[in-house]
């Protein structure tokens, strides 16, 4: 799937989740997209490119990276705790809304329990 695709699918799939907001905080070219306040995936162009970066367990990024040639590094974020997506042959739909999915979890979890909106334990988890 190419960029605009994936872009398409994260953000379809983001306005599903429970608490979501979308944010233009950095202008035009960049969404936010949060729970309850909190940043989960971001979506810009990287000179070019449009890509989704999304949070991520440390271990499980480094396992992504090594795994899929179109997961890097977050781009602008914390390297260790973030991971861009591009679109490419190594991507599909359903890895694109699972790993949108743990990201949001992520946060969910961090979150206080009177504001989280969904147990981020079990929460669409994978059967």
């Amino acid at each position: 799937m190419d960029g605009q695709e994936l872009q398409k699918i994260a953000r379809d799939y983001t306005a599903e989740l429970p608490g979501t907001d979308l944010e233009h905080r950095f202008g035009p070219d960049w969404e936010l997209h949060k729970v309850r306040g909190k940043v989960f995936m971001l979506m810009t162009d990287m000179p070019g490119r449009p890509v989704v970066i999304l949070k991520a367990d440390p271990d499980d990024a480094t396992a992504l990276r090594e795994q899929y040639a179109d997961i890097t590094p977050g781009y602008h974020m914390n390297k260790r705790h973030w991971i861009t997506v591009e679109g490419g042959d190594t991507i599909d739909d359903k890895l694109a809304k699972e790993l949108v999915t743990d990201s949001y979890r992520l946060v969910v979890g961090g979150l206080p329990k009177s504001k989280q909106p969904v147990d981020p334990h079990t929460y669409n988890r994978r059967a």
